[in-house]
């Protein structure tokens, strides 16, 4: 089996490509990922300008996270001169929103590819509509240049004619759905943003819960939020210590030839060592990116 190699994606930060002193801040900050915005956070008459802005920033560089461009749809002559900018700009990887088959996803490589992106830019999905969740399964097996799905939750609960509420229950069978479509193609996935900045409990339960679900991260709206976010979806140092002495356990009963290996009184088998190598994996790739940033 190849070595578990995470790439830490706890939090996902969008930036408006329209606020210059977003785009400045970005650079500090301790997300994981940042989204630089084209899309729904800049105003229609204000999508050139901040193209050219978001542009100019990933040029100028001292960015310490993994830089995505969210583009508008390629429907448009936007989006395609979104994309055509993008895909020489810098960045790691490609946004698209309102992905609804894997034809989307293949037009948009072959624009990508188009445009002169080296092979190494990865088209990222976002899954926000009824048709997009129920072609999940499509679109995470669509293309070879699909790195992510990010969860567009807020606009697949206008669409649904739901709620929001603290539990989220009406977008449960959404969300593990992609979950699913994700984890099949081999996938990494974000959970949706937390709209109300001054809901903190509430905002720390739905991470919570989509770290239990199986979510890598998830994408936010503010700075403020980003270690709640990187705590919930990052292992603990209990989970940490847990999992290198069952590693260490395992490994000493192996050389012995042993089948049966308990730790604290609780049977550990071979998934439960798999589970603890990617969580010390995940854990080192975490602390490695800090000392780097520092």
């Amino acid at each position: 089996m190849a070595e578990f190699r995470p790439v830490p994606r706890r939090s996902a930060l969008y930036v408006p490509g329209s606020n210059a002193r977003a785009l400045d801040k970005a650079r500090q900050v301790d997300a994981d990922v940042l989204i630089f915005d084209l899309e729904d956070a800049v105003h229609a008459n204000a999508k050139d300008s901040a193209r050219d802005a978001v542009m100019a920033a990933l040029k100028q560089g001292g960015y310490r996270a993994e830089r995505i461009v969210r583009v508008n749809p390629l429907s448009g002559k936007v989006g395609q001169a979104d994309i055509k900018a993008a895909a020489r700009s810098g960045c790691q990887a490609v946004l698209l929103p309102k992905v609804e088959s894997a034809k989307d996803v293949r037009d948009a490589a072959l624009r990508l590819a188009a445009a002169g992106a080296p092979e190494n830019v990865q088209l990222w999905a976002m899954i926000e509509t009824p048709l997009g969740v129920l072609r999940a399964q499509e679109i995470a097996l669509s293309s070879p240049h699909l790195g992510a799905l990010v969860m567009g939750t807020s606009d697949l609960v206008k669409d649904l004619r739901a709620r929001h509420s603290e539990d989220r229950l009406a977008i449960m069978p959404s969300l593990g759905l992609c979950l699913l479509a994700a984890r099949a193609a081999g996938l990494p996935i974000l959970d949706g943003v937390h709209l109300d900045l001054n809901d903190d409990s509430g905002f720390a339960a739905t991470c919570r819960q989509g770290a239990e679900m199986g979510f890598d991260g998830r994408t936010l709206i503010h700075p403020k939020t980003i270690a709640v976010c990187n705590a919930a979806y990052g292992p603990s140092a209990a989970d940490v210590e847990w999992s290198r002495k069952v590693i260490a356990a395992y490994d000493a009963a192996s050389a012995k030839n042993e089948g049966v290996v308990v730790v604290d009184g609780k049977l550990v088998e071979h998934l439960h060592v798999e589970s603890a190598r990617n969580t010390v994996a995940l854990a080192d790739a975490i602390a490695a990116r800090a000392a780097k940033a520092a």
